[in-house]
């Protein structure tokens, strides 16, 4: 990922430093395994422990002759050594240690998004709670339909997040998995305890099975975990962008003094940061698709998905890092203004509360057709010549026969449709 979006926590994740370094991991808890075992001497692997490194440098020199990473990266370790390099990467091949470091690094990229999730849901929370009875315009079809409130909205983005969470969980879950059971994935040149204690050391799982490769289902798992992700928060960018639109302004993004929103025109306020997420939710999810693709290697395996994932995880995890604070900031310094609210509830001229008058008329005895089709009229009329539809219930001899003034008062009061409010903020949890 481009310096531009990479946050310093996730990017020194994803470094060919911290990449080596987490192969290295892998070679000497492999050897302390066998020497626990009592298959090689415990002092080599304590020399081991002590004295191995690595240049990084060095790695892509003897690269150009090897053309092959992992025995680069063995080679240079053992420069480092004595007589006991011998056991470095003994009866492992090279899988064996890049899918099991490739999953450790996943983890610890895990352990940053989790923070950013939940933190994340603690600011949309705050949010919901400040705005719950902030009264508002609810829209189908981009169509004003009836009262509602931000908090409500804020509600709804909420418990999205909280299940996205759940689904990170699980990803996670399947992803931080290791594996070192050889070339095919029969333990033929290595114990199988050797697998079980890496594993054990690095916080991971060991695979049940595997072939020469963890199985990619996991990696396309944890990609639509993450990209899904992405796509809630774009959700919530592109209803943030609508709001803000000139005719509409009920909310705004922070916008901070000598900030410029046109290189030509100086009035412009652009929701720029919930753009940006839109055009990150993309990338996210052409992620996910290019991990779906890796799914299907021949055999027991091929490398067709190694040059995919060397793009696909690290950007995935640091994009995804870099929406969640981004977007975060947005929500928590978000402007809102509920006098726009309120005033944008007029512009229909009273017509979000003809299903009030619907209902009211059906109480009064009439059946469902006949009391649509006496409202309709009225709300067509309303919007055609641009009266007020209250006006008009009030002129109609029909609707008046059986409504009376203070009935009809009560139509049109919008507090009637935020009765359920605090039930609902009450089943969020949110209190």
């Amino acid at each position: 990922m481009i310096e531009r979006y990479t946050r310093p926590e996730m990017g020194a994740i994803w470094t060919e430093q911290n990449k080596y370094q987490a192969w290295l991991e892998v070679e000497i808890l492999a050897c302390e395994a066998w020497a626990e075992i009592g298959d090689i001497p415990k002092e080599d692997v304590a020399k081991i422990r002590e004295n191995a490194s690595f240049d990084v440098n060095r790695i892509l020199e003897i690269e150009q002759e090897t053309r092959h990473d992992v025995v680069a990266f063995t080679r240079a370790v053992s420069e480092t050594l004595g007589e006991e390099r011998k056991w470095v990467h003994y009866g492992l091949t090279s899988t064996d240690v890049v899918d099991t470091a490739l999953s450790y690094l996943i983890k610890q990229a895990n352990d940053i998004l989790r923070k950013d999730i939940v933190n994340f849901i603690d600011i949309i929370a705050a949010k919901a709670k400040e705005h719950k009875y902030t009264v508002m315009m609810g829209r189908t079809h981009g169509v004003h339909a009836e009262p509602t409130t931000f908090g409500l909205k804020l509600g709804l983005w909420y418990e999205e997040m909280k299940r996205n969470l759940e689904r990170f969980e699980a990803a996670a879950k399947v992803i931080e998995t290791g594996k070192m059971s050889g070339a095919v994935g029969t333990y033929a040149n290595i114990d199988p305890r050797v697998e079980q204690y890496v594993c054990d050391k690095l916080g991971l799982t060991a695979s049940p099975i595997s072939t020469q490769t963890l199985q990619r289902d996991r990696h396309a798992q944890y990609l639509s975990a993450l990209a899904l992700i992405a796509t809630s928060i774009e959700k919530f960018a592109t209803e943030i962008r609508g709001l803000q639109k000139s005719e509409t302004r009920e909310v705004e993004e922070a916008f901070a003094k000598g900030q410029k929103g046109s290189s030509a025109m100086p009035h412009k306020r652009n929701p720029i940061g919930s753009e940006n997420m839109v055009g990150m939710s993309r990338l996210m999810r052409g992620y996910m698709v290019t991990a779906y693709e890796n799914v299907a290697l021949w055999h027991e395996r091929d490398i067709s998905h190694s040059s995919a994932e060397r793009v696909i995880l690290p950007d995935a995890t640091i994009t995804l890092n870099y929406m969640l604070n981004r977007f975060g900031n947005i929500v928590k310094n978000l402007t809102v203004f509920p006098e726009n609210m309120k005033r944008n509830m007029d512009r229909t001229f009273g017509l979000i509360y003809s299903q009030r008058i619907l209902l009211a008329l059906i109480d009064k005895g009439l059946v469902r057709e006949e009391a649509y089709d006496t409202v309709q009229p009225l709300a067509m009329q309303a919007w055609d010549e641009q009266v007020q539809f209250r006006t008009l219930v009030d002129a109609s001899e029909k609707i008046t026969s059986y409504l009376t003034k203070e009935e009809l008062d009560e139509c049109f009061d919008y507090n009637y449709h935020l009765q359920h409010v605090d039930m609902i903020f009450e089943r969020l949890g949110l209190i």
